[in-house]
């Protein structure tokens, strides 16, 4: 076992932490690709017959980095052997070569039994993205195990460190006394809550980066629950949560740069799947790219057999050909209305909701960022409201950028990236709360349609990526994180704001910015920050409660030399007396990481 972690370590070490942020990679792969690979593929002038990057994105990274290193590509020598790992990464959706290292079976620290999971509602558990299907982000007192008066005696209880990641993608799930949490790399762990041993990996295909559900399943042999999630290349999997076997695995849209960021939700026994894309980011920063065909959409699967329900496209109308570019490549739409949150589930009006993402073409479709409800049932669009018009957007637009696919007026970015929260108030009627990136917070009647019911504005001047991955909400506040540094709590009856709590600078290296989602606990929210750190403040007036700056170098329960870094997607999560963080996301700016830190009270 000795010798299984000294190669682990090592193969650890050629990969990690000698690598950019994941984020910033795909951004360079891009730029990359089209200064040294466009004037070939995709060009209409190139006399070289070679395949579109459309075709490219559906090979694995170890194919395209094997391409690169045969005719024509070996001539290629003004691109660096680490650069073109940049570039595979960026096409097939991982960093080649990960499975070598990321395998449960070699780490030390491997469980001395794993007992078949026959209940998860006998202990304390946070399921999926939101705890429930309100996507509230709140954990009761009793499931928490932690109170507020006890928040400031949390210690570091052991960390985790994930092999050859450069950022941790997904966010912890517990239920049977077991944490569930993919990264980057594809890996999908599941260990021991309480001391961090490893019950097993599996490798999916491409990054995860959602929470996972645990469900029970039917028809799966000696399986009784399943582990639900998808990856980036928009393949969706269930898992034996006992021992991490696959079951089924399907793709729920082939368009090639299609991908699952927003976590699926189960209930009832589907899975409901918001499916997004990256096509935004490949369209800016190229000029061969046929901008643009994905439309975003909710996929309903069989929760035991994958099958497709019904899926329905936030954009009604099919991409159509519209002009060509100067340089021949033809130009698509409408497009658009990607869905990167994880839906919420309102049992009353067997309804749906979720929110949309910009267009990248104009005209924009009118239910492009908007929040947006589906039946249930048949996924009939049962209303749309649009509260951002005429946004038409891609990554990288500005000066000296030569891409025609940047429209000519380019819009604000104002997605809604959020899970939007269904609560119910003390005078019986309820309230669908949406955070968008805009930094406004829109109140919705779910019982009427979604007619607007007040709008809350917590930033002076709205900008992009405000409020980016959601907030949390208990009886009487819905709490949100603020790029500007800072969380802002709002009455969820009237949007009146509460308190606001600023950041003013970083109390550790690295920029300021609350992009991820907020946690709730009666007495308490937690916040991660851009800073690297971890915050708890108090729901009543939003007074500090505790900090803990996680960026540093890690023991590790499995051997795996480890850091924390910046948060600023998936938040954290508590059950059982645990606070469980994934650190090391990077959105915008900040420091990656590689590490599942554990707190409880001491």
């Amino acid at each position: 076992m000795k010798r299984f972690a000294w190669i682990l370590m090592a193969l650890v070490a050629m990969l990690w932490p000698a690598v950019n942020p994941a984020h910033a990679q795909t951004t360079e792969g891009a730029i990359l690709f089209e200064d040294h690979c466009a004037k070939c593929h995709g060009n209409p002038e190139s006399r070289v017959v070679s395949p579109d990057i459309l075709s490219l994105w559906k090979m694995t990274p170890e194919q395209v980095l094997a391409g690169l290193a045969k005719p024509p590509h070996e001539t290629l020598t003004d691109i660096p052997d680490d650069k073109k790992s940049v570039v595979a990464m960026y096409l097939g959706g991982r960093r080649p070569g990960v499975n070598a290292v990321a395998e449960a079976k070699l780490m030390p620290n491997q469980c001395s039994s794993n007992p078949p999971i026959t209940d998860i509602s006998s202990k304390p558990f946070w399921n999926g993205w939101g705890n429930d299907i309100s996507n509230a982000r709140f954990q009761s007192a009793k499931a928490a195990g932690i109170t507020a008066d006890q928040v400031p005696q949390l210690k570091l209880k052991w960390a985790f460190g994930f092999p050859g990641a450069d950022e941790v993608y997904g966010q912890p799930t517990v239920a049977a006394g077991r944490v569930f949490l993919g990264t980057d790399t594809g890996a999908v762990y599941s260990l021991n809550a309480e001391t961090g041993c490893v019950y097993w990996s599996f490798q999916a295909d491409a990054g995860m980066r959602n929470a996972i559900s645990i469900g029970p399943v039917k028809g799966q042999g000696s399986a009784k629950f399943g582990a639900y999630f998808g990856d980036v290349r928009s393949h969706v999997y269930m898992l034996d949560a006992t021992t991490g076997k696959l079951l089924w695995k399907v793709k729920v849209e082939d368009h090639p740069v299609s991908r699952v960021t927003g976590a699926p939700t189960l209930h009832d026994g589907r899975l409901y799947v918001p499916v997004s894309s990256s096509e935004e980011r490949t369209a800016g920063y190229s000029t061969m790219y046929p901008c643009c065909t994905f439309r975003g959409s909710i996929v309903a699967l069989d929760a035991n057999t994958g099958k497709t329900i019904w899926k329905t496209y936030t954009v009604q109308e099919t991409p159509k050909p519209t002009v060509k570019t100067t340089k021949g490549v033809q130009q698509w739409g409408p497009n658009g209305g990607a869905v990167w949150n994880s839906p919420t589930i309102d049992v009353k009006n067997h309804a749906i909701y979720f929110g949309t993402g910009d267009a990248y073409t104009f005209p924009a479709a009118k239910t492009t960022d908007a929040v947006m409800a589906l039946d249930m049932k048949t996924g009939k669009i049962m209303w749309a409201i649009q509260d951002t018009e005429n946004d038409a957007w891609v990554a990288g637009c500005g000066p000296g950028n030569m891409s025609e696919n940047c429209p000519k007026d380019i819009g604000p970015d104002y997605d809604f990236g959020a899970s939007p929260i269904l609560r119910t108030l003390p005078n019986g009627h309820r309230i669908l709360v949406a955070g968008q990136k805009s930094g406004m917070v829109w109140g919705h009647d779910p019982d009427r349609e979604g007619t607007f019911v007040w709008k809350a504005q917590l930033v002076k001047k709205l900008a992009l990526g405000m409020i980016t991955f959601g907030g949390a909400a208990d009886e009487q506040n819905a709490y949100f994180g603020l790029r500007t540094g800072g969380v802002a709590a709002v009455r969820l009856d009237t949007g009146e704001q509460k308190w606001f709590t600023p950041i003013a600078g970083p109390a550790a290296p690295g920029p300021r910015g609350e992009t991820s989602a907020i946690t709730a606990i009666p007495g308490a929210i937690f916040s991660g920050g851009w800073d690297g750190m971890l915050r708890a403040f108090s729901t009543g007036d939003g007074h500090l409660l505790w900090e803990y700056n996680m960026i540093r170098e890690y023991e590790t329960v499995n051997h795996v030399p480890a850091k924390g870094g910046s948060m600023a997607a998936p938040g954290p999560t508590v059950a059982g007396g645990s606070l469980f963080v994934g650190s090391g996301y990077v959105f915008g700016a900040g420091t990656s990481g590689n590490a599942l830190l554990v707190f409880s009270a001491q």
